[in-house]
């Protein structure tokens, strides 16, 4: 029991003096464990910080892409509100942007796989859902959306994006889910294309568009479901509903109406 304290005492760096060593190897194992106190607490110290700046960064991001995809986020509104004409050069550095989050995603996340289950603050956001309306914009944008010019930057995009969904569902140890539900049903095929038609876009006019859209969709859906159901992050819709408010429209108990952005 003595033997015990005095570890204690010296590992976690008290040295209350009241037990001490008497012979050569109980002193060079009572300044061995001091070092090696010593490097824990700094490991401890240190190591909390970089986990914070990790989930801030992250979270900083998807609260950003609150007003330019919506709550939840969805490929629609990403394109509706920065992809089509004039806007087109929004979408392009959006993408760009979404790139570099997804590459920092993938390094800190297997680095730090505990930040997988850092949640965001507020109910209808996660980086789940974050990363799976960027997947979801480049997807569309790749299987042939006329009126949009990103193409070259939704290819890079959907690259590091895809990447990230595979490995990070690989290092949680999330298996692929045996039954996946559809994202995209007929009904809400029919209500993205219009939606896309009314905002000035032409999307799936062709069987083979339709085959490059659901081949692309396959890359990525499968990692995403098993990522949402592990984690319990619910996946984003394709067309938000009618009358969806973003989360900066909202006051407490949804009191307030507040003009939506021009």
């Amino acid at each position: 029991g003595s033997d015990l304290y005095m570890s204690g005492t010296t590992f976690f760096t008290l040295g209350l003096g009241d037990v001490t060593p008497t012979s050569t190897a109980a002193r060079f194992f009572t300044v061995l464990e001091s070092g090696v106190g010593l490097g824990f607490l700094a490991l401890v110290i240190s190591y909390l910080p970089v986990l914070f700046q990790a989930f801030s960064r992250r979270e900083t991001s998807v609260s950003l892409l609150d007003a330019r995809a919506g709550s939840p986020p969805s490929a629609t509104e990403m394109l509706v509100r920065g992809g089509h004409g004039e806007r087109e050069d929004q979408l392009t550095t959006l993408l760009r942007e979404w790139e570099q989050w997804s590459a920092e995603l993938l390094e800190s996340h297997l680095s730090f796989p505990i930040l997988a289950y850092f949640r965001s603050q507020h109910d209808n956001q996660s980086w789940v859902a974050a990363l799976a309306a960027v997947l979801d914009t480049c997807a569309l944008v790749l299987a042939g959306l006329d009126g949009v010019g990103a193409q070259r930057q939704a290819r890079l995009t959907f690259a590091i994006a895809r990447h990230a969904s595979v490995d990070l569902a690989q290092i949680l140890n999330v298996p692929k889910p045996k039954r996946i539900s559809e994202r995209l049903p007929h009904e809400e095929f029919v209500r993205l294309r219009d939606r896309l038609s009314r905002e000035g876009f032409s999307f799936c006019k062709s069987e083979a568009t339709i085959a490059k859209f659901a081949k692309l969709r396959a890359l990525y859906e499968p990692n995403l479901h098993g990522l949402s159901q592990h984690l319990l992050m619910d996946l984003p819709p394709w067309v938000p509903r009618e009358g969806a408010q973003d989360d900066w429209e909202s006051e407490p108990g949804d009191l307030a109406t507040v003009m939506p952005l021009p």
